[in-house]
């Protein structure tokens, strides 16, 4: 009886890693070119992911309730002083209406672009099921490195200091 138990568990455990070998964790992949996209910002105006080409982009999807998200956007303004006249843009795609997003950006004076999502773009980029979700992005626009959840100041800072060189 334990044994028909074992093998249950055993062959109900390899059923789920295969169904999630075949599961795209994410449409864009490390070192293929990033999805261009139209989004509006908290003022109205129309930004192009493409507009920024030439520069490192810092992308992070975010939510104005959520801690984590909260946490890290005084380490971007702080970078974004720091290496946006070196030829880095961070630039904040939130998840939540234009109202909420427009208020957070006042309330903090986040110095670099606030833009909402309009559900699209999210999931060309997903699709994104934890927030904050970062892409760093060359100054090519190929994706190097994303990270699902908060990072510290000196992770994004390395990053940068690679992109960089």
């Amino acid at each position: 009886m334990r044994i028909l138990k074992f093998l249950g568990i055993i062959t109900v455990g390899i059923a789920l890693v295969m169904t999630a070998a075949c599961v795209k964790s994410s449409a864009l992949e490390i070192g293929g070119p990033a999805k261009d996209f139209t989004l509006k910002d908290v003022d109205g105006n129309t930004v192009k992911l493409s507009d920024f080409k030439g520069k490192a982009v810092i992308l992070n999807f975010f939510a104005s309730w959520c801690p984590p998200c909260r946490h890290e956007v005084p380490d971007f303004m702080e970078l974004q002083k720091s290496y946006g006249d070196k030829g880095v843009i961070f630039i904040g795609v939130a998840l939540e209406n234009l109202n909420d997003a427009k208020s957070f950006k006042e309330s903090l004076g986040i110095n670099y672009p606030i833009l909402v999502d309009d559900g699209k773009v999210s999931s060309d980029y997903g699709p994104i099921r934890s927030i904050p979700t970062t892409f760093i992005m060359d100054k090519d626009m190929k994706i190097v490195k994303f990270y699902i959840g908060s990072r510290s100041k000196d992770v994004f800072e390395s990053d940068i200091k690679e992109l960089l060189k």
